[in-house]
């Protein structure tokens, strides 16, 4: 026996790292580019078996379905960012039901409303949102939410649409309060933790989390932004999904392996088009 294969057959008994879905990144930013085949395989080698990402407006549409298409991991939605809309032609019910019928597309998103940096076009936000969530409604794929200074308004109005027609939801990389945190899962939506809840000084953030529901939990990284520690600012890519699932686990008191056991569950039943099987 060569003294190569005893160390060869511990690294085979080593058992795989539970697995997990980074629920929201941004592959086709430049960050990335060139580096997409070390990415994914970076992902897997850290247990995040699917990825999706997202369109931030509907003329990106193109390059994150090329990705999509080029690897089987990734999954794609796509939508008019809320601090685009402003610049850009208004999206359609009938354009965003296009693209959903795509077998990859698995969301529609990300929309919501941002007064943090663009609060003079909120109406012009406020009427994107809706547009989006009527897709949402139409094509049975979720919405995803993105809200940044704007709880009342945003709590206005998925309570005032949710009560015209039930849509799934998914509150992206959720860093509001906790009055919009309870809001939104009373209407049945998703929180999603991102980084940021990794953060030391996230303590406030982590308490919200560990007060909702755990089958309402997804993970993201929401890269190539706001990577949790160690790798705080620097760039953020899907494999870190792991690191903040482990702070998830210690938030809710699990052992990791259960935590991203039920992550997964709760992501396959809210993106049930993304089901891998």
């Amino acid at each position: 026996m060569s003294s190569a294969q005893p160390a060869l057959q511990a690294q085979q008994a080593q058992p795989a790292a539970p697995t997990i879905t980074d629920s929201h990144c941004h592959l086709d930013f430049p960050d990335f580019e060139g580096e997409l085949e070390q990415i994914v395989a970076n992902a897997a080698a850290a247990g995040v078996r699917r990825m999706v990402t997202i369109a931030t407006r509907l003329e990106s549409v193109p390059a994150v379905q090329a990705i999509a298409e080029a690897h089987a991991p990734i999954f794609f939605a796509a939508a008019n960012h809320p601090m685009n809309v402003a610049d850009t032609p208004m999206a359609t019910v009938e354009a965003l039901l296009e693209v959903a019928a795509h077998p990859k597309c698995v969301g529609i998103g990300e929309t919501g409303l941002d007064y943090h940096y663009t609060a003079e076009s909120k109406a012009v936000q406020q009427e994107s949102l809706r547009i989006h969530i009527e897709a949402a409604r139409q094509s049975g794929l979720p919405l995803i939410i993105h809200s940044r200074d704007a709880d009342d308004d945003m709590a206005a109005i998925l309570s005032e649409e949710m009560a015209r027609g039930a849509f799934g939801c998914v509150m992206h990389c959720f860093s509001s309060g906790a009055a919009l945190a309870r809001t939104t899962l009373e209407l049945g939506c998703y929180l999603s933790m991102s980084g940021i809840a990794a953060f030391p000084r996230s303590q406030e953030l982590r308490e919200i989390f560990a007060a909702a529901p755990i089958d309402r939990i997804l993970l993201e990284t929401d890269s190539p932004y706001l990577a949790p520690p160690p790798h705080r600012g620097k760039r953020n890519e899907p494999a870190y999904t792991a690191l903040t699932g482990r702070v998830g686990a210690e938030i809710f008191g699990m052992d990791y392996a259960d935590f991203a056991a039920q992550t997964e569950a709760n992501f396959d039943r809210l993106f049930a088009k993304a089901r891998m099987r």
